[in-house]
């Protein structure tokens, strides 16, 4: 039987619904907590920065450095990584990355000085590296690329929600630590946050799974079902795309795509590294901390209804490049929408604005994931996806290096001209995703076949 008469023979059994049902209740909640508790440990340094220079004398540019630094560690160990998760298996290899990393994060309480900051951001990089290429690989041997989105959006929502929940976390440990422990409360927040993730790390031991094949919750009819349509998609995957590591580096599409995530990563993180700043200055320079960080939490707060329902309803390749073209679109105009709206003092105007910016950046990430990993299978996935990720996240570094500079050649008070070029990266985005129509292959059989089971009734 061929690949397409295999997927539609499945894709519209009850057994394989079923299947995806069960794997998406078995995985994906420990996959949220992972990714959650990085993004914690990633990002905290940034409530800690006047107590490390206040107690350790750690210099604004050493904590420049070491902010950007983190990206580079990553960026160097991210297809290594993924390549032994390949080796190794996503359970053991996850839960490897989140101990570790958990290690480096609660160390940052012992910080001495300027060096061992440096040291300490850069290895928490390389700790880290493989962790959300890894998911990815690891969502796309256990869902079939019709529901694939709608996974990749759900691993997505531990971004707002680490982003809604970090600040109280966080200032709740400071504050406990200053009060009621003879450590500074900076260092308290350190190790806790740190700690949380060596527990995640030892909790996702028992509860990952490598494959369908060694899933005891899954019966005879549900395991076939499943691995009857993630076999058809890894056959066509391993005919229409690159085979082995070297091939899958030197692959058009993968590049293409590497470009894609690298415009996304400097629209996220030029607007996130600055939204509570840029709060401040749109409503008042006055403003409270507690007001700020409210403000600051709406954009996410709407994000996550609107990944969800995109991750739920991009479904076929058409509506996924439609979509994606759309939000990368309304990132860039919301992004530099903010900038004017600000620069003109009409705040709630431009609070809209960055509502827009982050719902439609948050939705991009599924969609744009969704077109590699339907062509990528194998160590060539594992390099591939790991050097979109890799060179991708570079953004993270460029964004607010670019952004800076920019701020200071045109000086305005709301940095205008810095957040117009983090949205053209976002323009950039959508033109080459609407150019994605023109990617032909053998597979699109195959997804032909899944979108008209997806756009059944009762799908």
């Amino acid at each position: 039987m061929s690949a397409t008469d295999a997927v539609k023979d499945d894709l519209d059994s009850p057994a394989l619904a079923s299947a995806v049902k069960k794997a998406a209740r078995h995985l994906m909640p420990m996959l949220i907590i992972l990714y959650f508790v990085a993004f914690l440990d990633r990002t905290n340094v940034g409530y800690a920065e006047d107590a490390l220079e206040m107690d350790r004398g750690i210099s604004a540019g050493a904590f420049a450095l070491g902010a950007g630094i983190f990206f580079i560690g990553y960026a160097i160990f991210e297809i290594p990584s993924n390549l032994l998760l390949k080796k190794f298996g996503a359970r053991w290899w996850l839960a490897r990355i989140a101990v570790t990393w958990g290690i480096v994060a609660a160390a940052f309480a012992f910080t001495s000085g300027d060096t061992m900051f440096i040291i300490l951001r850069f290895l928490l990089g390389v700790t880290e590296a493989g962790l959300f290429p890894g998911v990815i690989m690891f969502l796309s041997e256990w869902f079939p690329n019709k529901v694939r989105v709608q996974m990749f959006a759900l691993f997505y929502l531990a971004q707002p929600f680490s982003q809604m929940l970090g600040n109280p976390i966080s200032g709740a440990l400071i504050s406990f630590g200053d009060t009621y422990t003879p450590w500074r409360g900076w260092q308290v927040m350190f190790f806790t946050e740190g700690m949380m993730a060596v527990i995640a790390g030892i909790a996702a031991i028992f509860f990952l799974i490598d494959s369908p094949q060694k899933a005891k919750w899954l019966d005879k009819d549900e395991k076939r079902a499943l691995l009857r349509v993630m076999e058809a998609e890894d056959e066509v995957r391993s005919t229409d795309g690159p085979s082995g590591i070297m091939r899958a580096m030197g692959n058009w599409k993968v590049w293409y795509f590497t470009v894609i995530y690298f415009c996304l990563q400097v629209a996220v993180y030029g607007t996130t590294f600055y939204l509570p700043q840029q709060v401040r200055r749109i409503i008042s320079p006055d403003a409270e901390f507690w007001q700020i960080g409210l403000i600051s939490a709406i954009p996410w707060f709407v994000g996550l209804f609107v990944c969800y329902i995109v991750g739920k309803n991009a479904n076929t390749i058409r509506r996924r490049r439609t979509w994606g073209t759309m939000f990368y679109t309304s990132t860039g105009l919301a992004t530099i929408g903010a900038a004017f709206a600000g620069e003109n003092g009409m705040p709630v105007l431009a609070i809209a604005f960055l509502v827009v910016s982050v719902s439609s950046f948050l939705a991009c990430g599924p969609i744009t994931w969704s077109y590699p990993t339907a062509f990528l299978t194998g160590t060539a996935a594992a390099a591939g996806i790991g050097l979109i990720n890799s060179l991708g996240n570079l953004g993270g570094f460029v964004a607010p290096i670019m952004r800076t500079a920019i701020d200071e050649r045109f000086t305005t008070e709301t940095g205008l001209y810095g957040t117009i070029s983090v949205g053209v990266f976002a323009f950039l985005a959508a033109v080459m995703f609407i150019l994605t129509r023109n990617m032909r292959s053998r597979s699109d059989a195959l997804l032909a076949a899944e979108e008209k089971t997806a756009a059944a009734p009762g799908h």
